[in-house]
């Protein structure tokens, strides 16, 4: 095993603790001795050991002039657990390679001092796909006007989301379904529309493979507050963390009536402001899963920083609801590209991963 085949391996460890970590970044680590991984770790668990200590103690005695494989730079500072520097210098690491620095002002500066104790350092092997991986953590402090905003939709092959009747379920199978809920798993809140929310009545919970450390806020956009109480997402909003995005000037008894159900009400004058008042009540990521006209108009707006498309070998016809409405149609020479992170099979289901560049 190499140095990039043991990154490609750290980065797999890191996945394990998505949905049990964040706020903290997902973080993956081998220790490499002689072209073998002699140990191996991973950031399982929120307030608990980082990934390097674990992999250190596993390697053991093996770890004395061994490599460090690490997805983010190791930490250099007292939180919920010591400096990982620390725990590297004691083991007798000989050289450390990690992915990408970490941008954390607190944590930051543990490559420039492992390599003041003579240790040899390299900062951006596989930084690509750590940066990736770690898209929301990075964006907490590159932007703090908004949520890391992700869309999530499940269309046809002339994209489609729902049926002539407005009907979505179920476009995709059962595999791309269980994607999802691992996806949720790892965001502060999952978003959808109003029309969405009363024609399908969704739940917008996590019932996977994965139980997040907290479980998603629930955020529906409703200019109007026009939901019926006995829709799910009412009924159990005194269960659920439940918020719904209205107009300023939604109608008082509209929103008096969801505050009574307990559902927490925002109001904003424009979809801008309501993600800067979802930043600053704790929100710090967002996976909208539609409908068409909000989808339409975050992208429409530029603030949809991935795009999670799962395509389903479908026909739904001109008359199924299409996937984004109000986009502008600019020239081939002038829309917008993104780069593609990701795409493999869901079963019968393609997923493509895309972040906007």
């Amino acid at each position: 095993m190499d140095e990039p085949e043991a990154m490609n391996r750290a980065l797999e460890l890191a996945w394990r603790g998505w949905g049990r970590v964040q706020p903290n970044p997902l973080v993956g680590a081998v220790v490499l001795a002689d072209g073998v991984a002699a140990g191996e770790g991973w950031h399982a668990e929120f307030g608990q050991r980082h990934a390097e200590p674990v992999a250190l103690e596993v390697a053991g005695a093996r770890a004395r002039g061994a490599t460090l494989v690490v997805t983010l730079e190791p930490c250099d500072h007292q939180g919920k657990q010591p400096p990982c520097t620390d725990a590297i210098l004691r083991a007798g690491i000989r050289r450390v390679v990690a992915a990408m620095a970490d941008p954390n002002p607190l944590a930051k500066g543990g490559a420039a001092r492992l390599a003041s104790q003579g240790l040899d350092v390299e900062v951006g092997v596989g930084r690509e796909a750590a940066a990736a991986q770690n898209a929301i953590f990075l964006h907490r402090f590159r932007t703090q006007t908004r949520p890391f905003v992700a869309l999530k939709l499940a269309t046809s092959l002339d994209g489609r989301i729902a049926d002539s009747s407005g009907h979505s379920r179920w476009i995709s199978g059962e595999r791309a379904r269980d994607y999802v809920h691992w996806l949720r798993a790892g965001f502060d809140a999952i978003g959808v529309g109003g029309r969405t929310t009363r024609m399908d009545d969704p739940s917008l919970t996590v019932r996977g493979s994965v139980i997040p450390r907290v479980p998603p806020r629930r955020v529906i956009f409703d200019a109007g507050a026009d939901l019926d109480p006995g829709l799910s997402l009412v009924r159990t909003a005194r269960e659920m963390n439940t918020t719904v995005v209205t107009a300023a000037d939604a109608a008082q008894s509209r929103v008096a009536r969801l505050v009574d159900a307990g559902v927490s009400v925002v109001r904003a004058g424009s979809l801008e402001e309501a993600l800067r008042l979802l930043r600053v009540d704790g929100v710090g990521s967002l996976l909208v899963e539609g409908g068409g006209r909000l989808a339409g108009a975050l992208l429409g707006l530029g603030v949809v920083d991935r795009y999670y498309w799962v395509q389903s070998p479908l026909w739904l016809g001109e008359r199924g609801v299409p996937a984004t409405a109000g986009l502008p149609s600019d020239p081939i020479a002038r829309a917008e590209r993104w780069t593609v992170i990701e795409r493999r099979a869901l079963g019968e289901d393609t997923l493509l991963v895309l972040d906007r560049r």
